[in-house]
Formats: C-alpha cells, structure tokens, sequence
C-alpha cells in the first residue's frame, strides 16, 4: 500500500504538471499562485487512499482528487477576498487577491471550480462530478449561513463549510473505484466524521470555535470521540484500510 507521505508526493506533482484550459491565458499565474499555498492536501490523499483501499491504482484517482483540492482553494480565495474574511495573508504569504487584485482573485476562485468541475467530468461516470456539485454548494451554503449569522448551531455550519468537502473525498472515490451505491454506506458513514475530526482539531490548534463554546479540554474530547468513531468505521469495512486508518490518527493528533 502507498503511504499518505507518498500520496501526497503523487498528487503535488498531478497539480504542479496540471494543464489549465488555454483560455485562462495570464489567469494562469494567479491560479498557480493559489495552489502553491502550502497546504497538506489532505483532501486528496483521502481520495486515492479510498481508492487504493477498493483496490484501484491512486494514479486513477487523481483528476477526482485534484478536482476537490481545486475546489477547496476557490474557496480560499474567496474566503480571503475584502467581501468575506479580509484576510491579507494565507499560510505566511500574501492572499491570492493581496498578491495580484481583488478582480483577479475573484476570477481566479472562479477558474478554480470551473477547473475542477472539468475533471470531476473527465471521468466515464457522471456521479464523480455530481458529488463534487453537491459538495460545493454545502461548502457555499455553509460559509453564506455564517457570514450572515442564520441562527445555524456550530456543528451544522462545520458540516456544512468543511464536512462536505471531507465527504467528497470519499465519495467522489467510490465512483471512480466502480464501487456499486449499494455497497457504499458504512465508507459514506466514515467519510460522515471527517469533517468534525478536522474542524475540532482546528480549532483547538486555533483557539476558536469549539475551544470557545466547549473549553480547550472539551475540543479534545469532541476531537478524540471522532477519531474513535472514524476509526471504528473503517474497521467495519472489508477492505484493507491501514492507510486510511493511519491518516485519521493523523488528523486527530496534528499540531499545524
């Protein structure tokens, strides 16, 4: 089995060698800028792990997982933009839209989930690019529903902001792996905790959101019950899940 430090290895190279649509012409830089932020890809190594696990090479993964990262930094770039967060820096450099220009940044996010959609289709299945839809529009649903302050309790805005993308990792997995819908429930029951295993220990590494409604000792618990339900999900699957197992220990014991 291929390690999560591999996976990774293999999906930065997917994204360095990605080409983008002609089209975009000099976009092209601040995409590239985007996608160079540092981040851990979490996101698509869940998604060649999945299908690893289901027994499918990760290099068939790729465009499915490359397709949810692209959608996770539209996101980023957005979230930075003056309109949302304002937030000049993203991870110890200049925000995409602080580097280049507002405009720039918003058409950038823009080309980002466009990008993404293309090869969420490239797939022979339409479900790849389905999931991937729906996921979205949870992700902007959730950052709308706390931007506004609807009344959304904080559990349901993390599902929402940060579980769907989690979600989509495993799932959009699924289809690519051929895996029939009937057999797909106790892998979407794992993808399910996810997303509150990451968010928790974000916050706790943050000082935020459960950290300020449960205390610092409370995240840890919160953190600690998703880790032992994500890992007692996996080991309800037939499959051999070690990677996957090895990524979720990972997520809950991280300090960056």
């Amino acid at each position: 089995m291929t390690s999560p430090r591999d996976l990774a290895e293999l999906v930065e190279g997917y994204l360095d060698e990605l080409a983008l649509t002609p089209e975009l012409g000099e976009l092209a830089e601040p995409i590239r800028y985007a996608l160079a932020g540092g981040g851990k890809r979490i996101r698509p190594v869940l998604c060649l792990a999945t299908g690893q696990a289901l027994g499918r090479d990760p290099e068939e993964l790729l465009p499915a997982g490359a397709a949810v990262e692209l959608v996770h930094n539209f996101s980023l770039v957005h979230d930075d933009l003056p309109a949302l967060d304002n937030d000049e820096l993203r991870r110890g450099r200049a925000s995409t839209w602080a580097q280049f220009d507002e405009a720039t940044a918003v058409l950038a996010g823009d080309a980002l989930l466009t990008e993404a959609l293309r090869l969420a289709l490239s797939y022979p299945t339409p479900f790849v690019a389905r999931e991937l839809v729906q996921a979205t529009l949870g992700m902007i649903g959730g950052q709308h529903a706390d931007t506004k302050e609807l009344g959304y309790d904080l559990a349901e805005i993390h599902r929402l902001k940060t579980g769907r993308l989690f979600y989509a990792s495993i799932a959009c997995a699924l289809w690519v792996a051929g895996l029939a819908a009937l057999e797909q429930k106790p892998w979407r029951e794992f993808a399910d905790e996810l997303g509150m295993l990451f968010q928790v220990v974000d916050d706790i590494l943050d000082g935020d959101g459960y950290v300020l409604t449960h205390g610092e000792e409370g995240a840890r618990t919160l953190a600690d019950e998703a880790a032992g339900r994500a890992q007692a999900r996996l080991a309800a699957i037939d499959a051999d899940t070690s990677v996957l197992e090895e990524i979720v220990a990972g997520l809950a014991t991280r300090s960056a």
